[in-house]
């Protein structure tokens, strides 16, 4: 990755930074600090390493993305719209009766969401049941998936990992939000997950930790990942909830809360001012 790329890749962040909470604005209310948190790892993910084809959500042969801590939809709808799968001007109807874009994805919804979710714990499940599929068929697309702390609190994401790593699923790559932060506080109070490194090694999977909102370091975990296809990857994101808000960073909190209008446009004019210093 070249110093052009990188600052593209940062602006694009802070723009869907913006996106994402102009669409929570409208609704009032939202799931803002889990969705500040994954966009860097889902911007690297859309912008530059999976294939898909947005005139064409149905692809056989595309990559494709679970996202397991589905309370982070915003962000991924974000995305999604800002790549064309929908109108930007459907984000306005996030949450809201008769919406496309339900608070946690729904693949019947919304073009692009490759698999329901919102159930934590389940997200992986569905990610290497996909995987295994992609296999069975002799596909070459690659499947994706990113849980959260509260996803590493369930047994059925740990009995995923021993089915992933049994299969040999080296085409299933998933990261970790490790943001450190539930709806009822820090993890460390809640479910402690510390050595999360050596958890995943230890069920067979190829695990790096790297910095969460480092694009270099994160496109490095993943270029390491998809080169080792023998075995499925783990890379864990060191992230902060409610990444680049004023007054929000670090803050449980932050997990569901009403948006103002006002509240917005601060957040808005900080991002506006972070993406133009990138240059």
């Amino acid at each position: 990755m070249d110093n052009n790329e990188l600052r593209a890749l940062i602006r694009k962040a802070a723009e869907i930074r913006q996106i994402t909470v102009e669409e929570i604005a409208c609704l009032g209310q939202g799931h803002v600090g889990g969705s500040m948190s994954v966009i860097e790892v889902l911007v690297l993910l859309y912008y530059r390493h999976l294939n898909i084809d947005p005139g064409n959500p149905a692809m056989e042969t595309r990559d494709k993305f679970v996202m397991s801590k589905g309370h982070a939809g915003p962000a991924l709808y974000a995305i999604l719209a800002d790549k064309g799968f929908f109108p930007k001007e459907m984000l306005q109807t996030l949450n809201k009766g008769g919406t496309n874009l339900p608070s946690h994805c729904d693949m019947n919804r919304t073009p692009g969401i490759d698999m329901t979710t919102g159930s934590l714990g389940q997200g992986l499940s569905t990610a290497v049941g996909i995987a295994l599929g992609q296999r069975m068929k002799k596909l070459a697309g690659r499947v994706f998936a990113l849980i959260g702390d509260g996803d590493t609190n369930e047994g059925q994401t740990w009995e995923a990992a021993m089915s992933a790593s049994m299969y040999g699923l080296g085409n299933l790559v998933a990261f970790t939000d490790y943001n450190k932060m539930q709806i009822d506080g820090p993890i460390d109070s809640v479910m402690k997950t510390d050595g999360l490194i050596d958890r995943w090694t230890s069920f067979g999977w190829y695990a790096q930790q790297v910095p969460g909102h480092d694009f270099a370091a994160l496109d490095a975990a993943l270029e390491r990942a998809i080169a080792n296809d023998k075995q499925p990857a783990m890379i864990i994101a060191d992230t902060v909830k409610g990444k680049d808000l004023p007054g929000l960073e670090g803050d449980h909190r932050n997990h569901y809360m009403p948006v103002s209008r006002e509240l917005a446009d601060e957040w808005l004019s900080a991002l506006e001012k972070s993406k133009q210093a990138v240059g």
